[in-house]
């Protein structure tokens, strides 16, 4: 029996020729990610664990990014932990205030990560990185500080569903309505403990910007991980960024699949999820009687070029609706000092929007842009439960920047024209 991408990465890193579904392994690490949450009880397990060194410290990313410029005393000390963690074990990924980005963009920008790896990171989005052909996923602290220690994780190898694209995305859709109608169509639980893995004609229509917003929602299907194959978009994207000479692997031609969905993009239509679940899927063009509060573009999901390019194409010489609070949030300081040069930042508030430096703030209900109760948001993130922005009777609506820009034009949710 064939073996799928992920599978085949496995199986290197544990240093055997062949895994199989279901099978325990203990694999060699590429990278361990913590940010400025997850990584201070990574520290105190570091530590109560007898560890006094760290595996590699080219090979652990700390990111502060979630509450950071520190919003309270609490995240003060967060950071302060981490800061002091990192010059202690000489950590040669970190990333503080002024240089730093929310990590999920921040490090393929960065080209810490590339293809081939085996990554873990204490933050469920991890699984962004199976974008450029690496696998990754999201782990607990306390696999955190095993992985810094000892630059090993344990697995059970995952079975795999294929989802195979044909076409191409109409002008007014992006990757985040392809991953938010497959969630739609399987569920929050549809990919539980399984690898999404991408396919297809329709993969080399996608850009980079797109694979990476729709590997980072594989969780949002209680995936494992989602991986896209290794192709020219992928080696563009990581020429001259990875700090590694990226290793690519293909699936067999025989490799097994529990299931394959056959994903025609160019049928996809801009839409949202309602709450309060991912799954809640339904066509933007059918929710135009829903009056929203607040506009969020930004987070590890979507708040990469592209997606400051497509809401600075719908505001620009336009304005925000009465009463609308429109948040704009670069992803890292490379993107945020781009759309500075061009502009982009003065036609934002021009438009009556805001914009933040680069965080994780609101996507969490943490801070710059917390609900109140009652009140409704339509925003790019990826989670929409329960008082995932604030107070337990606020609502949030997931949607492409596109779709949100739109909305934040008109006071309600809007499907964007084509284009």
């Amino acid at each position: 029996m064939g073996m799928t991408m992920t599978q085949k990465i496995l199986a290197a890193h544990a240093g055997l020729d062949t895994v199989v579904p279901g099978q325990l392994i203990s694999a060699k690490l590429d990278l361990v990610l913590g940010n400025d949450i997850t990584t201070p009880v990574a520290i105190k397990e570091f530590g109560k664990a007898g560890f006094d060194q760290v595996f590699d410290k080219d090979r652990i990313a700390i990111v502060l990014d979630h509450f950071v410029p520190n919003k309270d005393i609490k995240a003060a000390e967060q950071s302060k932990q981490c800061r002091e963690f990192a010059c202690q074990h000489c950590v040669s990924h970190f990333y503080d205030v002024g240089k730093m980005g929310i990590e999920h963009a921040l490090l393929p920008e960065q080209g810490v990560v590339t293809a081939g790896d085996c990554i873990i990171g204490a933050d469920s989005h991890t699984c962004t990185y199976g974008a450029v052909g690496a696998f990754s996923t999201g782990v607990g602290s306390t696999d955190m500080a095993a992985g810094m220690a000892t630059g090993t994780a344990w697995f059970k190898v995952p079975t795999a569903l294929e989802f195979r694209l044909s076409g191409k995305l109409p002008a007014n859709c992006s990757g985040k309505d392809v991953i938010l109608t497959i969630i739609g169509m399987i569920g929050v639980d549809g990919a539980l403990y399984r690898s999404m893995e991408f396919t297809g004609e329709g993969v080399k229509t996608l850009s980079m910007d797109d694979r990476l917003c729709i590997c980072n929602m594989a969780i949002e299907a209680g995936a494992k991980n989602g991986i896209f194959p290794v192709d020219d978009v992928t080696m563009a994207y990581l020429e001259g960024r990875s700090e590694r000479k990226p290793v690519v692997y293909t699936a067999d031609a025989d490799a097994e699949y529990e299931k394959t969905y056959e994903i025609d993009l160019s049928k996809i239509v801009p839409v949202v999820a309602c709450p309060h679940l991912p799954e809640n899927t339904k066509p933007a063009a059918d929710l135009g009687d829903i009056k929203i509060d607040q506009v969020v573009i930004g987070s590890c999901t979507n708040g990469r070029m592209e997606d400051m390019e497509a809401a600075y194409n719908i505001l620009k010489g336009n304005h925000v609706a009465d009463g609308i609070r429109c948040i704009i949030i670069p992803g890292t300081m490379q993107i945020l000092r781009e759309c500075v040069e061009r502009g982009w930042v003065t036609a934002f508030i021009d438009a009556g929007a805001i914009v933040s430096t680069p965080t994780c703030g609101p996507c969490l209900g943490g801070y710059m842009g917390i609900l109140a109760a009652g009140e409704r948001c339509i925003a790019t993130t990826n989670r929409n439960f329960v008082g995932r922005m604030g107070h337990v009777e606020s609502e949030v609506y997931l949607a492409s920047p596109a779709t949100a820009a739109t909305s934040a034009l008109t006071g309600y949710i809007t499907a964007p024209k084509e284009v």
